[in-house]
């Protein structure tokens, strides 16, 4: 699949905060299992994204390691929301430009408006490099997780860092 427009406007964005980063790109992957046999090659931490609506009708997304299951009982206590349950497809385009299967972090730059919150796992924050989709699931864009912080920082989405609780 072909860069769009916005995924250009987000690598110009990296640039221009200085920030490395390097991108592949692959067979769409919907899942975290279809994506696990490029974890091989591509050395680094892998990321699991998930888009929550808590009962207080706030947004967030919650980037973890792919490995990571997320205790969503656990979760709201960790991160100071009301009960969490899966956002739907039409609020996650609406507010983050990204459809089902290409979550990403870096969809906190199509959120002008600051309605979701992001938050990030203490791992993913220090991986020295950490794989997430570039808006689309055909091509995943490594960079540090402190650049990631730096970034999404800059775009007005300081994210909450905690240890995601697992089950």
């Amino acid at each position: 699949m072909a860069m769009t427009d916005a995924e250009a406007r987000l690598h110009a964005a990296l640039d221009a905060l200085g920030i490395a980063w390097s991108q592949a790109e692959h067979d769409a992957v919907f899942t975290v299992e279809e994506s696990a046999h490029l974890h091989d090659s591509l050395p680094g931490l892998h990321s699991k994204n998930l888009f929550l609506k808590d009962a207080g009708a706030r947004f967030w997304l919650v980037t973890v390691p792919a490995t990571l299951r997320v205790d969503l009982k656990a979760l709201p206590a960790v991160i100071g929301s009301k009960r969490l349950s899966f956002g739907n497809a039409a609020d996650m385009e609406r507010l983050l430009g990204v459809t089902p299967g290409s979550v990403t972090p870096l969809a906190a730059f199509n959120d002008t408006a600051g309605a979701v919150t992001v938050v990030l796992d203490r791992a993913v924050a220090a991986a020295p490099v950490f794989h997430v989709h570039p808006l689309r699931n055909s091509a995943s864009l490594a960079l540090a997780g402190a650049d990631l912080v730096r970034a999404l920082a800059d775009w007005g989405h300081v994210p909450t860092i905690v240890a995601v609780p697992a089950l």
